[in-house]
């Protein structure tokens, strides 16, 4: 597999010609961020995929208003991801739970999002739900030079696959690993070895791409569907929460701060709060001083983007919670089950 991965990445990614480039505003900050946006299906029947309950007959009563919400739902969650700092919005967001290219493409093209001129990569997974992850990019902040798209062929069944977008960013190369881990159906402990496999193939890559080239930075985003404190993210992947103890071709996990499962996190299930959608950073993007420089660009900050917007009001049972599409069979007209996370990286 090891020998594969080597293969496929330095077929698919076009490397700069330099590593390191001076960009023109050494004051530059970049966002970098990761949505769950709660089953994006379209109104179609797609043969072969469980997804009749999002049709116009089906259970949802998904029809073309409900979905034509949704996206207006969503693009104005993503519009509003910008700050005086960064006012063009994240340069980056990874998304996950879309059915296919055509949902995605007419998420960038939904107002106010439109505005953006956002760019994607998108890539059909063997996920039985038929479900997928992909990349939305702003071209003026992010080039991409390539992608690797590795199915998880180590379990048992079909999820979805994990896409590695390699480009240049602030005058770095960049590979953002974006993840959605198997689910925890059948409860935490039994399906854990399923999460501990994804958890080996996101490593696997960046030990390929480190290989191929040492100072490369990397990003594993997504829904992990594990907490910073899990195993396959803790022990399998070792990330961090110490960004002094974080060699260059290691991770840092910025989220264990944040997360408190009875105040903080991005989802709520019974009371309780996980973190699931979190961004890794690679050693290489903090400034620790454990290995060389690699590069112009330092990771700075983490934040939630739990906007009140998204949230349930706080008259609702469910008040601070994520104001989701669907519960318990009725349709909410929310946004997601699931807040976005960012991170953001400066120019030192």
């Amino acid at each position: 597999m090891f020998a594969v991965l080597t293969g496929c990445l330095l077929m698919a990614t076009r490397w700069p010609a330099s590593a390191s480039v001076a960009p023109e505003n050494d004051e530059k900050v970049y966002g970098i961020a990761f949505y769950n946006l709660e089953n994006l299906f379209d109104t179609i029947n797609q043969s072969g995929k469980f997804d009749l309950e999002f049709t116009p007959g089906g259970a949802r009563g998904w029809d073309t208003e409900k979905y034509q919400a949704k996206l207006e739902k969503l693009a104005t969650a993503i519009h509003a991801m910008s700050d005086e700092r960064t006012p063009a919005g994240p340069a980056i967001i990874g998304i996950a739970e879309v059915e296919n290219e055509s949902v995605v493409r007419d998420l960038v093209n939904t107002a106010p999002l439109s505005e953006r001129g956002l760019k994607y990569v998108h890539h059909d997974s063997p996920d039985n739900r038929g479900i997928d992850v992909a990349l939305l990019y702003d071209p003026a902040q992010f080039e991409v030079t390539g992608v690797l798209n590795a199915p998880l062929t180590t379990i048992d069944f079909a999820t979805r696959d994990q896409m590695a977008v390699t480009g240049v960013l602030g005058g770095d190369t960049l590979t953002v690993i974006v993840n959605h881990w198997p689910s925890r159906l059948g409860g935490e402990e039994q399906s854990r070895p399923n999460r501990v496999k994804a958890a080996e193939l996101s490593k696997q890559i960046a030990q390929t791409l480190w290989q191929a080239r040492p100072g490369q930075h990397v990003i594993i985003m997504g829904d992990l569907n594990d907490d910073p404190s899990s195993y396959s993210v803790a022990v399998t992947l070792a990330a961090d929460a110490n960004q002094n103890k974080v060699k260059n071709h290691s991770f840092y996990n910025p989220w264990w701060e944040i997360w408190d499962e009875n105040t903080r996190g991005t989802l709520s299930y019974r009371g309780k709060w996980n973190l699931f959608d979190q961004i890794l950073v690679s050693g290489t993007l903090l400034d620790n001083k454990k290995g060389a420089p690699t590069g112009n660009l330092i990771y700075e900050s983490a934040r939630i983007n739990d906007f009140d917007f998204l949230k349930n009001p706080p008259d609702s049972r469910y008040a601070g919670t994520p104001l989701r599409t669907h519960a318990s069979g009725k349709w909410l007209n929310g946004y997601s089950d699931h807040f976005p996370t960012e991170i953001f990286l400066i120019v030192k």
